[in-house]
């Protein structure tokens, strides 16, 4: 990879367009740390600390996908999520609503007819998010919103806080276009990367007061580092399975008569299993936060159903039925999702129509069948690869890293995005240098 980057900075074209994505990204920092007027900064950067069983909650992934923006309410708190929030509920309502499927299989011109839609549903959604967290800590913004004029005020902030995303979604296609890999991506990358390192930072002064937890430091980095390398690892794991093409005689010419394979992803589905598990399980928690959280009902939540701070001896419970709950949803959603990206009766047909067959296996219904046990038995092995990313980790860090503030550092998600967009960039610097070298050769 490090190879990779050098070459593409010795080009002057490739090196123009990772000074534009550098430059693009510096912006989307630097809008990370412009504060909103009206805010009490302090109470509501509480809500992500590592005190107390308020801390653990759906603002945690928020504030470390932001880069920290959501801990402190800043221009860009809301980030790239109304977006991505917006790209996948289109995703899912292409396949379901015919207009909008209809409009998928149009090209170019429908696929930008569809990013319009998206971009207007990810405002609205912006919109809904902005008020919520204006509503949920009113308590807590300047005065002058409890006072006559006072929403002004929340307007204003909900104002700031579209406006902020809507920049953010505009710097991730500017990415896109004039810069290398994916915008959004890259985004969600370089504020995942940002908070993890301002929590090491943060680390320098406890180790200072305490030498001894210099070891907690050590442990915890080589459990990332092993995480990671074992993500890398199954990420680039694929089940290839050969294909032999039939000899055609058209004309005077022969085509045909090689072999191929086609290739299933150990862990196709990505992070989504994951992100969409993580949404459903923070639901409870988003609705007690809303409605209030002195309730009997909320501690009872927290003490068996959630893997808070609790004292409680029955807290263990709370860990194993959040935990199984999750494994369950992750491994549901990976099915959910590898059913949409693989569809082996497509692929048998098409098959079946080139003259392509797989040794020891008939054309058609057969082919599908068989293709559709090995997908299922890779998308079963990649979802307890999910389900121990998303539990493991969580369990580790939270012993290991308690001691220095850590536990909330990075998540399982964090390092699965990480990876996947460091991975992405890598091939896109490839593509490029590849495309150099090709127009080179025809010259």
């Amino acid at each position: 990879m490090w190879q990779t980057i050098k070459n593409a900075f010795s080009d002057k074209s490739i090196r123009s367009k990772m000074f534009a994505t550098f430059g693009l990204l510096l912006a989307f920092r630097i809008g990370c740390w412009i504060p909103l007027p009206g805010i009490s900064a302090d109470f509501y950067a509480g809500q992500f600390g590592g005190n107390g069983e308020t801390s653990n909650t759906i603002f945690q992934l928020l504030s470390m996908m932001s880069g920290g923006s959501m801990q402190y309410l800043t221009l860009f708190a809301l980030g790239i999520l109304p977006f991505i929030n917006s790209f996948i509920i289109m995703q899912l309502l292409t396949l379901i609503i015919p207009p909008l499927e209809r409009l998928s299989k149009q090209g170019d011109e429908g696929r930008e007819k569809i990013t319009i839609i998206t971009r207007y549903v990810a405002i609205a959604l912006a919109i809904v998010q902005a008020i919520g967290i204006v509503v949920a800590y009113k308590d807590y913004i300047d005065p002058m919103f409890n006072e006559k004029n006072g929403w002004l005020t929340a307007i204003m902030i909900i104002a700031l806080l579209v406006s902020g995303s809507t920049v953010v979604m505009w710097l991730g296609e500017r990415i896109t276009e004039l810069g290398i890999g994916n915008g959004t991506s890259l985004i969600i990358f370089s504020g995942i990367l940002s908070s993890f390192g301002l929590a090491l930072v943060n680390t320098i002064p406890q180790i200072q007061n305490d030498p001894t937890k210099l070891w907690n430091l050590f442990g915890y980095i080589l459990v990332v580092l092993f995480l990671f390398a074992f993500i890398v690892f199954v990420d680039g794991g694929e089940r290839r399975i050969k294909v032999n093409y039939a000899k055609q005689v058209k004309g005077n010419k022969m085509y045909g008569g090689q072999s191929t394979f086609i290739p299933i992803k150990v862990n196709s589905s990505g992070v989504m299993p994951i992100i969409f598990a993580s949404s459903f399980m923070t639901i409870p928690m988003m609705i007690f936060q809303f409605t209030g959280q002195d309730s009997q009902a909320f501690a009872n939540y927290m003490i068996y159903c959630y893997p808070g701070n609790s004292t409680s001896p029955w807290q263990w419970v709370g860990w194993v039925f959040y935990y199984l709950v999750m494994l369950v949803l992750i491994i549901f959603f990976a099915y959910f999702y590898a059913q949409i990206q693989f569809n082996p009766q497509d692929v048998a047909r098409n098959l079946q129509q080139y003259g392509g067959s797989i040794q020891g296996i008939r054309s058609g219904k057969p082919t599908s069948d068989y293709l559709q046990k090995i997908n299922n038995r890779i998308v079963l092995f990649g979802a307890l690869f999910l389900g121990f990313i998303a539990i493991v980790p969580a369990a580790l860090f939270q012993v290991i890293g308690s001691g220095l503030n850590l536990n909330n550092a990075i998540s399982s998600t964090g390092m699965l995005i990480a990876v996947s967009v460091a991975l992405e960039f890598n091939k896109q610097l490839e593509g490029q240098l590849m495309m150099k070298h090709y127009k080179g050769f025809l010259k």
